[in-house]
Order: structure tokens, then sequence, then C-alpha cells
């Protein structure tokens, strides 16, 4: 089967370890949209990888990793990541594709996210300062630079003497060179090349070859442009239709949806988030998840498991089946509430309001549970989680609108619970047994 990852909540679900967990049934993983924003370290036998364009799927031997083109690519990064892996024995070889139709992030880039940013004064998105927004902001604008583009120098001089002029307008400080700029990327282009080629068509034959193919979405549904907390949200796609436009596959190519959730909820930056826990509750869940940005080393907010943001993310993105991560940082809990629902002006809701001001006001609305001392880390069969975990769980999916296909309890590669019947009605049967194929990993941060 052709099976689409997502993040069901605002990013940082643990995406990382449920790819590097199932690739081992798909020729091909293929990221569809962010940039190098968005990152998750796994180890493999004592050794650190830090993955934040390169799917994780380059870990595993003879398995194609496509970067779409609805990527944005900082060309340096990307071979800081290929040297790093090189340098630690993993034959990257010609296992790569960059869509020739992916943009380019640009040193100006850089400069125009801080700047942005500082303008915001205390309406700031908490971006990461990669240049992520701005370069996507030239691609809709039409003066963008893809990869494409690199191999004609000539073509390229005026857009970046345009571009980077540009810039100098707005940053009189420390006016930038296009020179420089121009020269950095002809550099750039050479290594590069190889990997280019036409993603979609590529794609499209694999499919026709009968290949299977994981789709890797980046950051979550809430941070989606479209369909998240707008204006607190990434630059790009991050739900589902970001799959079919950032990889040039149509939906029929799609044969199911694996959303990823947290078994509480986190968010990176500014906005609201209304099940929010500050004080000791909220550092409990931050240390006991180690809840750390992968990327920028940022603090996450913690909070609850939100249904209602869950049931948002399952309508969305048509999600089949969720694998929960984390539910061991709950492990010793006396009490654990779920939101089931927000009160706003005297009403409550149960669906996700669309206004983010409005959002800003509700109040969650909590059902308690009562926790569980009986450790579920390490556990990989559901029978064997203490009965509270199950009640648990069980109350998630009801809650949720969608079955509990895998389970996550610990950090190692097998402490995952894959539940074979909910992978069989969910049409996944195919991916039972995974974990057992090489329990060799673990995945930082991503339990």
């Amino acid at each position: 089967m052709n099976l689409a990852i997502l993040g069901a909540q605002w990013g940082d679900e643990g995406k990382g370890k449920v790819v590097d967990l199932l690739t081992p049934h798909f020729s091909i993983v293929a990221r569809s949209q962010g940039g190098h924003n968005a990152g998750h370290t796994v180890y493999v036998n004592g050794t650190k990888f830090v993955l934040r364009l390169i799917p994780s799927g380059i870990l595993h031997p003879g398995v194609i990793c496509v970067i779409g083109n609805g990527v944005v690519v900082d060309l340096q990064a990307l071979f800081s990541e290929v040297d790093e892996l090189t340098a630690n024995g993993v034959d990257v070889g010609h296992r790569i594709v960059v869509s020739d139709k992916a943009h380019v992030i640009l040193p100006y880039h850089r400069d125009l996210d801080l700047l942005s940013e500082a303008r915001r004064g205390e309406r700031k998105i908490g971006t990461t300062s990669r240049g992520i927004g701005p370069a996507y902001e030239d691609k809709i604008a039409r003066r963008g630079i893809r990869v494409g583009d690199l191999a004609d120098r000539a073509a390229l001089e005026q857009e970046v003497r345009d571009n980077v002029l540009a810039r100098n307008r707005l940053v009189h400080d420390t006016p930038m060179d296009p020179k420089v700029v121009l020269d950095e990327l002809s550099a750039c282009a050479e290594r590069v090349r190889p990997w280019v080629g036409d993603v979609s068509l590529m794609l499209s034959q694999a499919r026709r070859d009968g290949k299977a193919i994981l789709y890797e979405g980046a950051q979550g549904t809430m941070l989606d442009i479209d369909h998240g907390t707008y204006p607190y949200v990434t630059s790009s796609n991050a739900s589902i239709g970001g799959v079919c436009t950032g990889l040039g596959v149509p939906p029929k190519a799609i044969d199911g949806v694996l959303g990823i959730a947290k078994a509480y909820t986190t968010r990176v930056g500014a906005g609201p988030l209304p099940t929010e826990l500050d004080g000791e509750m909220g550092n409990r869940l931050r240390d006991g998840g180690n809840e750390y940005g992968s990327v920028t080393g940022r603090p996450r907010r913690c909070g609850w498991y939100d249904a209602v943001v869950v049931r948002y993310g399952v309508r969305v993105n048509g999600i089949d089946a969720l694998a929960l991560t984390k539910l061991d940082v709950l492990d010793g809990l006396d009490r654990i509430d779920i939101c089931t629902a927000y009160t706003c002006g005297g009403r409550t809701l149960t669906e996700f309001p669309s206004d983010v001001s409005q959002l800003a006001r509700c109040q969650p609305v909590y059902e308690s549970m009562p926790g569980w001392t009986t450790p579920t880390r390490g556990v990989r069969r559901f029978a064997d989680l203490p009965e509270a975990a199950r009640r648990y769980l069980s109350r998630l999916e009801e809650v949720s609108g969608v079955r509990m296909a895998i389970v996550s309890t610990g950090s190692e590669r097998d402490d995952t619970i894959l539940r074979d019947d909910v992978l069989q009605d969910c049409r996944m049967a195919d991916l039972t047994g995974s974990v057992r194929l090489k329990p060799d990993a673990t995945v930082d941060g991503a339990r």
C-alpha cells in the first residue's frame, strides 16, 4: 500500500520514529513540504543522526528518499546532512532524489525572516528564522529560484540580482553582494545535479511498477497555512492536500492515512493552546517527554490531550488510524485529563473553531481518568498494558473518532505496540511486524 503519515496536532508528534519504524515495508519515502525547520534525531547502534530534510528512510539500505517540489531546500543544510550520513557509514549514493521544482532557500531569505519577526514585536509567530517563510513568499510571488534553475547561470544572474537588491533596500546596514550569492549557487548546482529529477514522473512510474511509497509530511495539521491556527502556522500545507501538491501525485495514489498524535499535547512558538499547563504539571510533561525542539532546542508548551484538535485533524486529513506516541510519559500520574470540548461565551463547542481569536478565548472541558503506577515503558503487547492505560486509550479512541493502530511506549524502535486487528480493519495489515525487522535504533524525543 501507499501510506501518508501526517501530524494530527501542532507538530513534534513523533513522526520520525513512525517513519523509521515502517520504512522496511516501502521502497520509497517521499517528503512533501516544509524545510529544514522540521527535524528529528535518530540513534542507530549508538550513532546520532540529525535529519531535517532527508527522510529517515535513508537509514535503511536500498530505500529511495525523495524531496518533493513542496519542500523549500537550503542546499547547504542538505549537503551537511549528506556529509554527516556518509561520515557515519550510511551509503547515500544515488538514493536521494530532489525535485527540480523545489524552491531554494537563499542567504537573503534568512535575513528577511529575522527582519519580519522583529517587525512583529509582541505578535511574533515564533519562526525558526531559517528563511522558510520568505522562500515560500518568493515562490508565491513568482520570483523564487527552483533547483532546476541552477543549471543555467546566465538565466539566474538577473533573478538573483533583482532579489538581492530588493533585500538590500530593506536591510540597509549590511548590504549583500549579488555576485557572492550567485557564486554560491553555482557551486551548489554542481553538487546537487546528480540528485535532481522529475519527482512526479518518478513516483508515477514507481506506482506503475508496484513499488510501495511512504509519503512523509512535516510539522502538523494545526500548523497548516490554510487549515491551522493562522497566523500562528508554518508556511506550507502540512495536511493531506500538501502531499498531492508537494509531490505531484493524485489523491488516488494515497491508499491510507496514518495520523500521529502524542498522548498529550504540545506546541512550539506563539498562538493559542487551550489545554496548556503552567507550573509543576507542565514541567512534568516537558521534562518527562524531553519536549525540546530537535532543530532549535526551544522548550515546547505542554498540555493535556485535546480531542477537539485531533478530531479536526481526522476530519481534515481523512485519517484512517492513529499512531499514539509517548504513552510512557504519563506513567505514575494519579489523574489524567482529556479535553473533550471547549466553552466560549457561554457556549459549548465540540468542533474546532476556525477563528483563532475565538480559540484564544476558549476554555477546555475536561474529563478526568485514573492514572496508572505500573510502567508502560517498553511494553510491546496491548494486553500487557496496565488496565487503566488500556481504558485511557479506549477513551481517546472514542473522543477522537478513530482507532489507535500503533502505540509507542518508549524511544527504542521495538518499544511499540502494533494492534493487528486495527491495522487489518484500516487496510494496513501489511505493516504488522515491522518493528521486529531491525530493532537497533532509537529516536530521540519521539517515544
